[in-house]
Formats: C-alpha cells, structure tokens, sequence
C-alpha cells in the first residue's frame, strides 16, 4: 500500500494510477490525515450487479485489469478433438 498526499497525487497522478492499474492500494492523506483510499476497480462482491449496470447504462466503463490465473482456469474449455476450433474456421471461412 502506498501513502501520497492530496498535492503529490494532483502532482503525479498517472503514475499513481499506474500502481493502481498493478493492483496496489494508495491512500490519500490531507495534512498528515488520511482520507481516501484508491483501490483497483472490481467485479468480485456485492456490488458487481450495481457496476454491471452502471456500465450498460453507460455511466462507468469497466477497467481492462489484470485477469486472474483462477478465472482464466475456470474458462479453459476441454475440446481435445478441436471441434469448437473446427467450427469457428469453418464459419470463418463461410463468410457468416
């Protein structure tokens, strides 16, 4: 977790968003106090149908972060004979 104060962050905020978009927390501290806290963006959580729809109503826009090794995992798909593979070239090919 990184500290910077109200004036370092409006001095340098890309680089602080940088480190956000890396998965480090920064909080945000005004005269010697902290009062904010700027953290990734998520989808986990209780919230994750409110910001769905917030960004198809276009208000938010979903970050393009760093996805995790257990999603990616979890969408791995078993196709040892490569019929889906199969499938997408030849609609590929057919023009659809």
């Amino acid at each position: 977790m990184k500290v910077a104060s109200v004036s370092e962050l409006r001095a340098s905020l890309g680089r602080y968003l940088a480190y956000v978009e890396q998965g480090e927390e920064i909080v945000v501290t005004q005269r010697g106090k902290a009062v904010a806290k700027i953290e990734p963006f998520s989808m986990a959580g209780e919230d994750a149908e409110h910001r769905l729809d917030l960004a198809r109503r276009g208000i938010i826009r979903l970050g393009r972060g760093p996805v995790s090794k257990k999603f990616l995992d979890r969408c791995k798909v078993q196709d040892p004979e490569g019929l889906v593979l199969n499938a997408l070239l030849e609609e590929r090919g057919s023009g659809r």
